[in-house]
């Protein structure tokens, strides 16, 4: 079953690689990859052969907080234009755009199953009861949970004020981190290994908040949103990446 669901998730991200096609919207593969992480850990609690209470707690935690990045990032993909950084990328790569978008949308499949398995090791799982460290991981779940969803409040209303346009946002969480939406969603990735303690061969799921932590500073996440802010917004960016925390909130630099 476990194979079965990478699958379903490939064959997800081949409906929405044949979309962009006719809509010339590559974003769609961020609301997509969101999404197919929430139908993951749904899957992975029907399936689930482990401690049910443990299964229920695991699951729900990963699909409420991919559905609230799936919807959020909806509105955005289809209310506007192509995000910049995909407007970039099918600059670059011209004519053989659609080619190397296909094998992008696989390869998030990919990432997409592969962080599910968290939550699949989590319902597999045999504990006795619920203990000080799965509350624990849902302590960590709703500090996360509530950060991430201020932080990306106080950016949508910015971008709501029209006399904002082309400006950095500074407010809120964004005084302190230039991607406080990032941190809390790091932060997030904490909750798995915490609620697997005690199961059987699950220590290495704390690699998932390190596996995470990568991908957002060194690889997908902060070095093309910022190249991104820097062609829209020029040295207003730079400026800001000079006083402000790149990622964990922190006072600012004068």
């Amino acid at each position: 079953m476990l194979w079965f669901s990478l699958l379903i998730v490939s064959l997800i991200m081949l409906v929405g690689w044949s979309w962009q096609l006719r809509s010339k919207n590559a974003g769609i593969v961020d609301v997509l990859w969101a999404f197919s992480l929430s139908l993951l850990a749904l899957f992975h609690l029907l399936t689930s052969d482990g401690y049910l209470p443990l299964a229920i707690l695991a699951s729900s935690i990963m699909l409420c907080w991919y559905l609230r990045l799936g919807i959020h990032l909806a509105r955005r993909v289809l209310g506007e234009d192509e995000d910049g950084r995909y407007k970039y990328l099918r600059e670059y790569w011209g004519q053989k755009t659609n080619i190397y978008h296909f094998f992008f949308f696989q390869f998030q499949a990919l990432l997409a199953w592969g962080f599910a398995l968290p939550v699949w090791v989590i319902s597999q799982g045999e504990i006795e009861s619920l203990g000080v460290a799965q509350y624990a991981g849902l302590a960590v779940a709703i500090i996360a949970i509530t950060g991430v969803t201020l932080a990306d409040n106080q950016l949508a209303n910015f971008k709501a004020n029209p006399k904002n346009k082309g400006e950095v946002c500074e407010t809120g969480l964004w005084n302190y981190s230039r991607h406080p939406n990032y941190f809390f969603e790091w932060l997030h990735w904490f909750t798995y290994p915490l609620l697997a303690i005690g199961i059987e061969n699950a220590l290495w799921l704390w690699l998932a908040p390190l596996v995470m932590l990568l991908f957002l500073y060194f690889i997908t996440g902060i070095p093309y949103t910022e190249q991104q802010a820097i062609r829209s917004r020029g040295d207003k960016y730079r400026r800001y990446q000079q006083t402000t925390s790149a990622f964990i909130p922190w006072r600012k630099k004068t």
